[in-house]
C-alpha cells in the first residue's frame, strides 16, 4: 500500500526500491555527519531515475507526467532515505516548467537532468527582500534565511518584493553576490544552508512570472506530505517487522495488546497520510488556476501529514525500544526527516489556522471519481437517467416503491432486484440520483438483510426483499447478547429442534429497532458441544410471532433506542432456517460485510463539521485563535476520512481487493465524530451547563466505539489480520 493507485505508479515505485537495495542510500547518509557532500555520489543515479524531471513538461527537458506521479516517487524515495536536496530540486523543476518562458528554457532541461540542484528558501518567519530595478532584471541585497535543501554549488529558489510585488527567482550556485553557508541539520539526510545576497542582479530570465508565494508554499507542503507518507510506511513497517520477531517474557511482542495497538494506530495514520499526500498531489495540477482546489487540499496536509509522521515515527522507536534509540539504528534518520518537514512547512498550527479561514470562508474540496474516462459508461448514462426520471416524477412511498422497482435503490444486487450494476456503474447511478435530487432512503438493518436473503435464503426473496427496499417491512438484529458483544460468537442463545421447527430461548441486548421491527436476523446456537464459531444456525424471526417479550434499554442520553429481548419458547419454522445447520457463523460474518460501492455524497467535510461550522459563526468566534485551531484540526480529520472512502472507490474501480483504507475507516472516523461532538459542547460555553444538543450529541457518540465491535477489539483485528501480528 502506497500513495500509488495505477500500476504505472506502482512500477516507478519498484524502480526506486530496486535501485535503494543495490546502493544502501542509509549508508550514505551516515556518511554525510562527516562529509556533507557524500550525497553528491547518488545524484546522478537519482536524476536518472526521473525524479526531477518526471512532472516537468516534454518541452522543457521533463517527461512530462503528473504531480502524482511525482509524489509517488518522492514516497518510495524517502522510505529508502534517498540524500540530498531531492524534495526542494523537484520543486523548483516543476514551478520553472509551470512558470514557462525564458526561465523555462534556460534551466528547465539542467534542472530536470539533475545538473542544477536547489535549495528553496519559503519565508516563514523572514521579511521579504525589497529589490531594485526595472522589468529587466531586479538588484538584490539580504538575508532570505535559511534554504532547505541550499548548497554551496547549487541554486536557490527564492522571494524577491519589487514595485510592490512578491516575484519568485531562481538563483544559480557562483551568481556573483550569492553566499551559502552550510549548516548542521536537524535531518541529516539534508542539506541546508544559510542564504546572504549581497548586490546580487537577478536577470529577467532567472524571473519565475506568474509564480507566487501560495503556489511555492502549497506545493512545498503537497511534495513534502510525499515525503512524510514515505516515512509514515517505513516506521510502520520496520515496527510491525520487529514486532513480529522480537521475544519478550517468552513470547514475541507483537502478541500483547498494547504492541497491536500501537501498530494498528500506526497503520491509521500512514493510511491518513497517504491519502493527503495523493489528493494534494492530484490537486496540485490545477496550481495557480482559478479553479484550483489546491489551497485547500495542501492545507489539510499540512494540517495533519506532518504531526502524523511525527507520531509514527516516535511510536516505531517505543516498539523497536533500545535498539531504537541507538544512533546505530535507522529509525532515528526517520524521526529527524518527520521533524524537518514539518518545521520546514511552518509548523501544522500554521495549516491548521488557513485550513479552518478557508473553511469559514466556504471554500471546499470538492471530492469526485471522473466516470468520462470509464470505456462503455457513457452508453448507460441514457439509460440510468431515464430510470432515474421516473423514480423524480414521484413523491413520499411512491418514490420508495419507484426505487425498488426500478433496481436503483440497491443497483448492485442482482436483477429483478438490483440491476447488477457494476462499481462503476453504482457510481454513475449516484451521480445521477444526485442530479435529479433524489436520495435513497434509510432502510437500517434492512440493508444487511436483503444481501442475506438473497445469497443464504433466496426462497423468500419475493416475501420480504421488495417490501424491505420499499421501506414497508422493517428489520432489526437479534445477535448480542449480555455475555456476547464484541466476542459474538460466544453467544448462549439456544434453538432445539422440535417438529417442523426450532424453540429457541435466550436474551438478547442492545437490539435498535426491535420495537418497530417486522422481522429480525437471530443467532442461536444449536450445538451447544461444538466450537463456539461453529455450533451457531441463522434465522429469520417474525417479530409479530409468540414468545418475544422487548424491554426498552434507557441510555446516558435518556433515551431508548436499544432493547433487551427475551425469546422464551419461540417458535421458528423450518423454513426460516437460513442456511445449513451449525453454519450461522459464516453466514452472519456475510451479513456484517455486506458493503456496496459507494463515494460519500454531501459535503468532503462531513455534516458534524458543516455543523459545527455553523455553531461558530452563530458564536462569533470566527477571529477566536483557539477555536480555528480546533476548527482545522476537525476539517482535516473529516476531509481525510472522505478521502479514504475516495480511494476505496478507486481500487474497487480497478479491481483490486480492498486495501487498508476501509479497515481503517471505520477507526478514525469514530474517533472524528467523538472528538468534534466534543468541541461542539465546548462551543456552548458556559450554556453548556443546560442539557442541549450538543450535549445530547457528546453523550450519544460514545456508544460509536463499542456498538459493532468495541474500538480496541478493532484495532486487534487490524493488528492482526491486516498487518500479520501473531494472535494471542
Amino acid at each position: 500500500m502506497s500513495i500509488a493507485t495505477t500500476p504505472d505508479q506502482t512500477e516507478i515505485q519498484n524502480s526506486i526500491k530496486s535501485w535503494a537495495k543495490s546502493v544502501d542510500p542509509v549508508d550514505t547518509v551516515r556518511a554525510q555527519e562527516t562529509d556533507p557532500d557524500a550525497w553528491k555520489a547518488l545524484w546522478p543515479q537519482l536524476a536518472e531515475l526521473g525524479l526531477f524531471g518526471v512532472a516537468v513538461a516534454e518541452e522543457h527537458g521533463g517527461a512530462g507526467a503528473e504531480i502524482v506521479d511525482l509524489a509517488c516517487m518522492l514516497e518510495e524515495a524517502t522510505a529508502r532515505m534517498a540524500p540530498g536536496p531531492v524534495l526542494s530540486t523537484a520543486l523548483a523543476g516543476v514551478l520553472v516548467s509551470r512558470a514557462g518562458g525564458a526561465v523555462a528554457s534556460a534551466l528547465g532541461e539542467t534542472i530536470a537532468e539533475g545538473g542544477l540542484p536547489v535549495g528553496v528558501c519559503l519565508g516563514y518567519g523572514v521579511a521579504t527582500l525589497d529589490g531594485s530595478g526595472g522589468a529587466g532584471s531586479i538588484t538584490v541585497t539580504g538575508d532570505p534565511g535559511v534554504a532547505y535543501g541550499g548548497t554551496t554549488e547549487g541554486g536557490i529558489l527564492l522571494p524577491v518584493e519589487s514595485a510592490g510585488q512578491v516575484r519568485w527567482a531562481l538563483l544559480e550556485g557562483g551568481t556573483e553576490g550569492l553566499t551559502v553557508t552550510p549548516a548542521t541539520p536537524y535531518d541529516l539526510s539534508a542539506s541546508i544552508g544559510h542564504v546572504a545576497l549581497d548586490g546580487v542582479s537577478i536577470p529577467a530570465d532567472r524571473i519565475l512570472d506568474g509564480i507566487t508565494t501560495d503556489d511555492v508554499r502549497q506545493l512545498f507542503v503537497t511534495l513534502a506530505a510525499a515525503e512524510a507518507a514515505g516515512v509514515a510506511g517505513y516506521t510502520l513497517a520496520t515496527a510491525v517487522e520487529y514486532a513480529k520477531i522480537r521475544e519478550q517474557f517468552g513470547r514475541t511482542i507483537g502478541s500483547f495488546q498494547s504492541i497491536k495497538h500501537l501498530a494498528a494506530d500506526m497503520l491509521c495514520r500512514t493510511e491518513q497520510v497517504r491519502a493527503l499526500a495523493w489528493d494534494a498531489a492530484v490537486a496540485a495540477e490545477d496550481l495557480g488556476t482559478d479553479s484550483s482546489e489546491l489551497p485547500v487540499a495542501a492545507a489539510v496536509a499540512g494540517a495533519l501529514a506532518f504531526d502524523n509522521a511525527v507520531t509514527n515515527s516516535q511510536d516505531c522507536i517505543q516498539i523497536l525500544g533500545g535498539i531504537g534509540f541507538t544512533f546505530e539504528h535507522d529509525a532515528h534518520f526517520y524521526m529527524r526527516r518527520a521533524g524537518a518537514l514539518r518545521q520546514a512547512v511552518g509548523g501544522a498550527a500554521r495549516w491548521r489556522r488557513s485550513l479552518a479561514e478557508l473553511t469559514l470562508a466556504g471554500t471546499r474540496r470538492h471530492l469526485e471519481i471522473d466516470l468520462t474516462e470509464i470505456d462503455g459508461l457513457d452508453a448507460r448514462r441514457e439509460e440510468i437517467r431515464a430510470l432515474v426520471a421516473r423514480v423524480a416524477a414521484v413523491d413520499g412511498a411512491e418514490r420508495k416503491q419507484a426505487l425498488a422497482d426500478t433496481g436503483l435503490f440497491m443497483p448492485h444486487l442482482p436483477e429483478p432486484w438490483g440491476l447488477g450494476a457494476s462499481p462503476a456503474e453504482q457510481l454513475l447511478i449516484d451521480e445521477e440520483l444526485e442530479a435529479a435530487g433524489v436520495s435513497r432512503h434509510n432502510i437500517t438493518i434492512g440493508g444487511w438483510a436483503v444481501p442475506t436473503i438473497l445469497q443464504a435464503a433466496p426462497e423468500h426473496s419475493d416475501l420480504l426483499v421488495r417490501g424491505t427496499m420499499a421501506g414497508e417491512i422493517k428489520w432489526c438484529q437479534l445477535f448480542s447478547e449480555p455475555g456476547a458483544g464484541s466476542d459474538l460468537a460466544a453467544l448462549r442463545a439456544t434453538a432445539e429442534k422440535v417438529d417442523g421447527g426450532w424453540k429457541i430461548n435466550g436474551q438478547k441486548v442492545w437490539t435498535s429497532l426491535a420495537r418497530e421491527a417486522d422481522w429480525a436476523m437471530c443467532l442461536a446456537r444449536t450445538d451447544p458441544s461444538a466450537p463456539k464459531h461453529k455450533g451457531i444456525t441463522y434465522f429469520l424471526v417474525d417479530m409479530k410471532s409468540e414468545g418475544i417479550r422487548t424491554r426498552p434499554l434507557r441510555e446516558i442520553t435518556g433515551e431508548a433506542l436499544f432493547n433487551e429481548v427475551y425469546l422464551e419458547d419461540l417458535f421458528v419454522p423450518d423454513e426460516f432456517q437460513v442456511g445449513q445447520v451449525n453454519d450461522g457463523w459464516k453466514i452472519a460474518r456475510t451479513t456484517l460485510a455486506n458493503e456496496r460501492v459507494a463515494m460519500g455524497g454531501g459535503s468532503s467535510l462531513g455534516d458534524a463539521a458543516e455543523e459545527i461550522v455553523g455553531l461558530i459563526r452563530a458564536a462569533g468566534a470566527e477571529d477566536d485563535a483557539l477555536v480555528l485551531d480546533e476548527l482545522g484540526k476537525h476539517v482535516a480529520d473529516g476531509v481525510v476520512g472522505n478521502l479514504l472512502d475516495l480511494r476505496t472507490a478507486l481500487r474497487t474501480l480497478a479491481g483490486s481487493g480492498p486495501g487498508a483504507e476501509s479497515s481503517v475507516r471505520k477507526i478514525v472516523g469514530v474517533r472524528h465524530r467523538q472528538d468534534i461532538a466534543e468541541f461542539g459542547l465546548e462551543l456552548t460555553g458556559t450554556g453548556g451547563v443546560e442539557f442541549t444538543e450538543q450535549g445530547r450529541k457528546f453523550l450519544m457518540v460514545r456508544c460509536l466505539s463499542i456498538a459493532g465491535g468495541t474500538e480496541q477489539v478493532l484495532l486487534n483485528v487490524v493488528g492482526e489480520r491486516i498487518l500479520g501480528l501473531p494472535r494471542d
